[in-house]
């Protein structure tokens, strides 16, 4: 197949052509990286997730360059919040990293969540994996940036940066549950605020609680100024050495694999149930019966199921 030739050969528009497939589910697509998945593995990926306002575009932009200069091509998936009502994404990063674009060392996708809750679009899984056999030695994958739910970069990173601004406040407190355990890299961005230094303290002192062999470091950086770049690419080259060197980066592979196949499993049956114009019906008029209070989700559940077993 020429798309895949050409994708192996390093062809930058054939790797576009096939996330665009992918994206429009286009089944020819899935066969295609059926078929070269064994070529895959070889990219690291590290995942840029925080807050909305933090500044993860900007950082994302500076450390890719500090990869560049160590001539490692680089892939970036940066994943826009996608409106529930036109299905239309804002896709800013583009505009951010204007110069990149420019760089042939580097590919850039923007790519819609398609109201995916996880802060990760459905298909950025599969793009990673394009990227990975396009020959990229790391790929980032920036997230919207919507709270808790973004946990889900873990099920594709190797190292996730978590970026953090001053002037949360007791925000770091509520969101701590989530979102702080997914940190192997904390930045502190716009650390030329006032608060910056107690942010990192507050962020430590939770850190204290963690019971991994892994200790995150916390690092304050001003990415605009590109001050404590270097730095926070330091940590992510030791974090990546402590993976290798401890066996945990075989073992997060592995639970990121089996996390994979449940989210396909659970994708392949939300399209069995909604594909059929008869099942979608069935499923408007459970929802006014529950609604009415008639019938209760539960039982709704379990009808949907055994509608799907028979058919």
């Amino acid at each position: 197949m020429e798309l895949v030739e050409k994708l192996l050969s390093g062809n930058k528009r054939a790797a576009a052509r096939l996330i665009t497939l992918v994206e429009n589910k286009d089944p020819k697509a899935f066969e295609t990286l059926k078929e070269i998945y064994h070529k895959s593995g070889n990219a690291y990926v590290i995942g840029i997730t925080g807050p909305p306002g933090a500044g993860k575009s900007t950082l994302t932009d500076k450390l890719v360059k500090v990869f560049r200069k160590r001539d490692k091509k680089v892939g970036i998936i940066a994943v826009d919040p996608t409106s529930p009502f036109t299905g239309g994404s804002i896709l800013g990063d583009r505009v951010r990293m204007s110069d990149l674009n420019l760089d042939p060392g580097v590919f850039i996708r923007s790519m819609g969540a398609r109201g995916h809750l996880g802060g990760l679009s459905e298909s950025t899984q599969a793009a990673v994996k394009i990227l990975d056999i396009y020959g990229c030695d790391y790929i980032f994958i920036e997230t919207v940036g919507v709270g808790q739910s973004e946990v889900d970069i873990v099920k594709t990173c190797d190292t996730t940066i978590m970026v953090m601004v001053p002037g949360l406040g007791d925000d770091i407190q509520a969101i701590k549950a989530g979102i702080m355990e997914i940190g192997d890299v904390f930045a502190v961005n716009k650390a030329d605020r006032d608060g910056a230094k107690r942010t990192a303290r507050e962020i430590n002192m939770m850190l204290d609680f963690s019971k991994s062999d892994w200790r995150p470091p916390v690092e304050l950086v001003v990415a605009i100024d590109n001050k404590g770049i270097e730095e926070l690419f330091e940590q992510v080259e030791k974090h990546k050495s402590y993976l290798e060197e401890s066996g945990q980066k075989e073992v997060r592979r592995i639970e990121n694999c089996k996390n994979e196949i449940v989210d396909l499993v659970q994708q392949k049956l939300m399209d069995m149930i909604l594909d059929k114009s008869s099942k979608e019906e069935m499923i408007n008029k459970l929802s006014k019966e529950v609604a009415a209070r008639k019938t209760d989700p539960y039982s709704a559940c379990k009808l949907v199921l055994e509608k799907l077993r028979t058919t």
